[in-house]
Formats: C-alpha cells, structure tokens, sequence
C-alpha cells in the first residue's frame, strides 16, 4: 500500500453501503447509482451519487490527518510572523457540517460554490452532500489564456469573501472549477474569527500561487490589482515561503516576490508593460 493511501485511509465497503442506504432512504430512491472519484484527497472519499449528488464521507482517520495538517499550517502561520489562525476538527461530523456552513455562507454572497443540501452521520462517518456539478474543469486544467480571463474574477471572489469578514483558507487550482462559463470556489476550511486579517492575506497568497504557473506573475499580480490594493498585496508576500513548502502548490515565489517589489517601487512589470493599477 502506497504511503498516500494509508494516510488518506478508505471507507471499507460495508460502510459505503450503510451510506448508500442512508442516502437511498432520505431521497426516497428505490435504486442509487454510485461512481467513486479518482480526485486528490486526503480529507474525505468522494463520490457522485444518480449524478446529481456529491457526496464526501469524511472518517475519523480523516479528521486526524486535517489536525495534522492544521498543526503543520499553523507551524507555517508561525514562521510568516504570526499567530496560527487554522482551527481543527474534532469529529468526522464536525467537518462535514462546517464546510456544508462555509457553503452556505458564501453562496448566501452571492459567490457560486455548488448547492449544499445536509450534512449527516451514519455511525461515527461524517457525509456531507452537496450539488453535483456534472461538467467542470479546475483551473489547472484550462489554457493560459482562459485562465488570464478568469484571473480577475477569481480576486473579485476573494474581495467578495474578505470584505464579509471571512475567508476561504485553502485556496489552491483544484480549489477553483468552471462550469458553465462561470467560476465557483469550493472546499474552504476552518480559521479562526481572531486570525481573519491574516488569513485573508494568506489567501491572496494562495491566488498568486496557483495563478503564477498557470498565467506568470505578471498577469497575477494585474489581476490581484483589479481588487486589492499595493499594500494589501505586500502583505500577502510574507506567506509566500509558507505556501512555496506545501506539497499542493508548485510556483516561483522569488518571481512573485520580485513582481510584488516592483509594483511597489512605482515599478513596471517584469515584461516591460506598464504596472496593474
């Protein structure tokens, strides 16, 4: 068995079939369709349900890798200069109830992010359930010029998020789908309501990253530009080497730090084009 999957850990078929079950009785549907997805993660095993339904069950072994997690991230929040603002889970449950909270709080925004519809336990398995988006593509997955138009509407999102005094925690491509032309944010996580201002420049951070490979630091910057000031984007620099150490972004922070530096000093941009304003 692959380190990976013993630390991500699976759901033994028994319990997927008590929570097909459960899923069967509360829709009313004599017969449930299931297809598991191949998708990157640690924190839960997703599957699509009469696709129409996307469900996580999140298991005990779960919640003690998010703590993991949340204690590394917050070993990071401490090396960028200050205090660690993720909070963690205590029960599978808990985190299924909180993202199934947090997606209701950003739709409520006005912010796309895909239907939530319950959160629930079968024995001690959190399930969240929420809309399936039956055709998306994240950003990694588009092409440069695509993402470019994106950019600037991923920032007004974050704006959006941060201006209601919340933020997203775990901003990163996969993070971030299209479907339908327009773009929808899911899977943030828990930080704390004393650590929101820094949280909200760790997030900023977190768009430079992932945009920096996908489109230069150039182009990330203008766009972060659209909706954060100079000095707001300045802030973020801090949490650069922090997010450069996690294993799900791969970015040139130098380059980002440098394009950040110039637009600063009243610089231009790296290419030679007139700043972002």
């Amino acid at each position: 068995m692959e380190f990976r999957d013993l630390v991500r850990g699976r759901v033994d078929w028994p319990d997927v079939e008590r929570v097909v079950r459960e899923l069967a009785d509360r829709y009313d549907r004599d017969e449930v369709g299931v297809r598991f997805l191949d998708a990157d993660n640690w924190l839960s095993t997703p599957m699509v349900v009469d696709d129409d339904l996307f469900v996580k069950v999140i298991t005990r072994q779960n919640t003690l890798v998010h703590a993991l997690f949340t204690t590394g991230r917050n070993l990071g929040a401490f090396s960028a200069g200050t205090e660690g603002f993720f909070e963690r889970h205590e029960t599978p449950y808990e985190m299924a109830r909180h993202e199934l909270e947090a997606t209701r709080r950003v739709r409520e925004l006005g912010v796309n992010a895909p239907e939530p519809i319950e959160a629930f336990e079968v024995g001690d398995l959190g399930v969240l359930v929420l809309e399936y988006l039956p055709e998306f593509r994240t950003l990694g997955e588009l092409d440069a010029e695509t993402v470019a138009g994106f950019a600037p509407d991923l920032f007004a999102t974050l704006r959006t998020v941060h201006d209601a005094g919340l933020a997203h925690g775990d901003l990163r491509a996969e993070n971030v789908l299209v479907a339908d032309g327009e773009l929808y944010v899911i899977d943030a996580t828990r930080v704390s309501e004393d650590g929101r201002e820094a949280a909200h420049a760790y997030d900023l951070a977190s768009a430079l990253a992932a945009l920096e490979p996908l489109i230069g630091a150039a182009d990330a910057v203008d766009a972060a530009l659209t909706a954060y000031s100079t000095e707001e984007l300045l802030a973020a620099r801090r949490f650069l080497d922090f997010v450069a150490i996690r294993p799900d972004h791969d970015f040139d922070a130098a380059e980002l730090t440098g394009e950040l530096e110039k637009r600063a000093d009243g610089g231009r941009r790296s290419d030679g084009e007139p700043r972002g304003e």
